[in-house]
């Protein structure tokens, strides 16, 4: 696997499990909530749902990060895998909510930059 690669894949898988920590670990917290556009009102409501979802984000960056230190071609399958996953997760992120794009743009600026690493 390229330097390109393993650097974007685990600047993505970092950045994944910070995202886990904001959503299943910190979400109560007023300027946790607001990153997701979630109304004070609507946490408790809301919370179940992003807990969730942060561990979705933990097991993609676990999988990105896991791939760089696994060998041959299991490892760049698994880390393109993941970063894939993220990608697709970033597109779909900014298809159903415009205001999304930042968030949208930061969550899969590397997993594309490692994507297309590893296909070149």
């Amino acid at each position: 696997m390229n330097l390109v690669a393993v650097l974007a894949a685990v600047l993505a898988g970092l950045l994944h499990v910070l995202i886990f920590a904001m959503e299943s670990l910190l979400f109560r917290r007023p300027e946790v909530h607001r990153r997701f556009r979630t109304a004070a009102s609507d946490v408790d409501a809301v919370r179940p749902w992003a807990f969730n979802q942060g561990f979705y984000n933990l097991f993609l960056g676990i999988g990105a990060i896991a791939g760089v230190f696994v060998s041959g071609t299991a490892g760049r399958t698994l880390t393109g895998f993941a970063c894939a996953c993220m990608l697709g997760a970033a597109i779909v992120l900014v298809a159903g909510e415009r205001r999304m794009a930042r968030a949208a743009l930061m969550q899969g600026f590397f997993p594309l930059v490692a994507v297309i690493a590893l296909l070149a």
